[in-house]
């Protein structure tokens, strides 16, 4: 289980979870993904004593009741969840959305794609990122991922 990238999808586009999940199953990554519909429900699973907390989380900006940029500054207020790489995954990239989110510490931001194969380049792309490395030279050039 140990050897499993732990990946978690908030978004409350049902299509946008289901090609999320697609993308990964042809990828042949070895990973478990998780979705969850809204910041929320996705907020109880990470604040959970007994859960798996994922290397990986994707951030959807636009959710009902608690919002990818609330979420985003909850997580980053909490010590235990440092080890999480955030990446916001959102169909804005407006300058002002891109600018905040790497402002509140975001690891990177992706503008969801249309179409399916890009969408698994991006995460193929994301995922095969040394995080460890990505942190520490971060500026805002390499922060908005295009491909």
């Amino acid at each position: 289980m140990e050897d499993y990238l732990k990946i978690v999808l908030a978004d409350d586009d049902a299509d946008d979870r289901l090609f999320f999940e697609e993308a990964f199953e042809e990828l042949k990554i070895k990973s478990i993904v998780s979705t969850f519909n809204d910041g929320d429900v996705l907020m109880d699973f990470l604040n959970k004593e007994e859960s798996n907390l994922p290397d990986l989380l994707f951030l959807d900006l636009n959710m009902p009741r608690k919002s990818g940029m609330e979420c985003l500054e909850e997580i980053k207020a909490d010590p235990k969840f440092n080890s999480i790489a955030i990446a916001i995954y959102s169909t804005s990239a407006s300058d002002e959305d891109v600018e905040k989110t790497f402002i509140k510490g975001a690891n990177i931001y992706i503008k969801k794609p249309n179409d399916f194969e890009i969408l698994k380049n991006v995460l193929s792309e994301v995922v095969t990122i040394n995080w460890q490395y990505r942190t520490s030279g971060l500026n805002k050039d390499n922060f908005l991922l295009s491909l």
